[in-house]
């Protein structure tokens, strides 16, 4: 069996289609296509109700943090009930991206795309330590060449590391910790103690902070330099030349406080103080100047962050597909179609191939059909749907859709039989009857 580490498991086709997919392969004999797709729906229809147990358990346990929610609760639960409710979501949440056939964005490889340069040319900075709980999982890391406009006749070509879907969750810290560091809470974007979870599509992995709720943007050091070099060059040779004349204004301040001082004591003459006048006007000029030059550099600055506010608004509003309740749906329903997917392309080799395979030899099988036929490369998972035939059995001797023989090759039962079985599985998911 080869392992390819440059290759997802997602199998890029919707359930229906797929099965097309086998039916125009031309290995099943006419009589069989329409079994074949009635087995397939059955099938399906049996992991719909399966992964319907998923989305109950998972919703049920995340009502309390959910900052959606519009229904009252009987009663609040307790600190231990949260954290023990909070472990059955991230945990039940975990099986079901994986299942979907989504990735755990290490934290190596989040730090290293929070490092990379953002579009929008500001310091960006995410504080971890606000999160009680944070995953995040993506699928699809592909590369594209965007044209970005630096000046008016100038752009600049840039290859771009894109997640095609990105899921988010963060659990935030509760309100003590957010009052003890002085933040007003009316003023957060998110409620404490809450749990958001977001679903995206094509985010740049130089874009992940776009992402976070709580992110910060500050000056980058060019824009630190181009805000004080000027100031601070311009600012010694005026201190200079004005320095011979800050004695009179010493004593200024002294005859307006304690009394007329010894003039003499100062060491001024009349020409200091006839040229006084001109070098507090150059002063001011100059001061107007300074101030004219950083007010400029800090509008530049707030052009960026403005430019930022609107690039963070249009990831979160075209890239967003699905926000807090709705992701654990939209994901339930992804896992449930590509373990379908992977259970009947199993099936669908095992039944047609003119050889008895190993685990191996089809995990091969299914990733060469797929390449050789439509151009897929993936690294196909294959221990997950040996695994739910196994267990899908049924009948008056309890039979499996899959076992081995003795030398460790798979073997599915026909066409006609596995209907059946599946039929029987059914037929006893809600058994009340057969209980009385």
């Amino acid at each position: 069996m080869a392992v390819y580490d440059d290759r997802e498991a997602f199998i890029p086709y919707r359930f229906n289609d797929l099965i097309q997919l086998c039916l125009q392969d031309g290995e099943l004999p006419p009589d069989d296509q329409q079994t074949f797709q009635d087995f397939a729906h059955l099938l399906s229809n049996y992991y719909h109700v399966k992964f319907h147990h998923y989305a109950r358990e998972i919703l049920d346990n995340y009502a309390a943090f959910n900052p959606d929610r519009d229904t009252h609760a009987i009663s609040e639960p307790t600190a231990a009930e949260l954290e023990a409710m909070d472990e059955r979501v991230v945990e039940k949440f975990r099986q079901v991206l994986k299942g979907a056939n989504y990735i755990e964005l290490s934290d190596e490889m989040l730090q290293q795309a929070l490092n990379e340069k953002p579009l929008v040319d500001l310091k960006t900075n995410v504080d971890f330590q606000d999160f009680d709980r944070f995953l995040c999982f993506y699928r699809g890391d592909i590369f594209e060449t965007v044209k970005l406009k630096k000046w008016v006749f100038w752009t600049e070509e840039r290859e771009l590391d894109i997640l095609q879907r990105v899921v988010v969750l963060i659990r935030y810290k509760g309100p003590k910790h957010f009052e003890q560091r002085n933040i007003d809470l009316d003023e957060m974007k998110f409620i404490p103690g809450k749990m958001y979870v977001y679903l995206y599509k094509n985010v740049p992995k130089s874009d992940l902070e776009l992402l976070f709720p709580n992110v910060q943007t500050s000056m980058t050091l060019k824009d630190q330099l181009l805000f004080g070099i000027p100031a601070i060059g311009a600012a010694i040779p005026a201190i200079l030349r004005v320095l011979p004349q800050l004695l009179l204004v010493v004593s200024v301040i002294l005859f307006l406080t304690i009394g007329p001082p010894d003039i003499d004591e100062l060491q001024a003459d009349e020409e200091d103080v006839q040229n006084l006048l001109p070098v507090l006007l150059a002063v001011a000029s100059l001061t107007m100047a300074l101030g004219g030059l950083a007010f400029k550099q800090y509008s530049q600055y707030q052009n960026k962050r403005i430019k930022f506010q609107k690039k963070v608004t249009d990831t979160l509003f075209f890239r967003n597909i699905a926000t807090n309740a709705s992701v654990f749906s939209s994901l339930i329903n992804a896992a449930q179609d590509e373990e379908c997917k992977e259970v009947i392309l199993v099936y669908y080799h095992l039944l047609t191939h003119p050889k008895p395979l190993t685990p191996d030899q089809l995990d091969d099988e299914i990733e060469q059909w797929l390449d050789s036929h439509f151009g897929i490369q993936l690294d196909f998972d294959i221990k997950t749907p040996l695994r739910s035939l196994e267990t899908l059995r049924g009948g008056p001797e309890n039979k499996p859709l899959l076992s081995y023989d003795e030398d460790g090759h798979c073997q599915v039962v026909p066409l006609e039989e596995a209907q059946q079985i599946i039929d029987w599985v059914w037929d006893r998911i809600f058994d009340y009857a057969n209980s009385l």
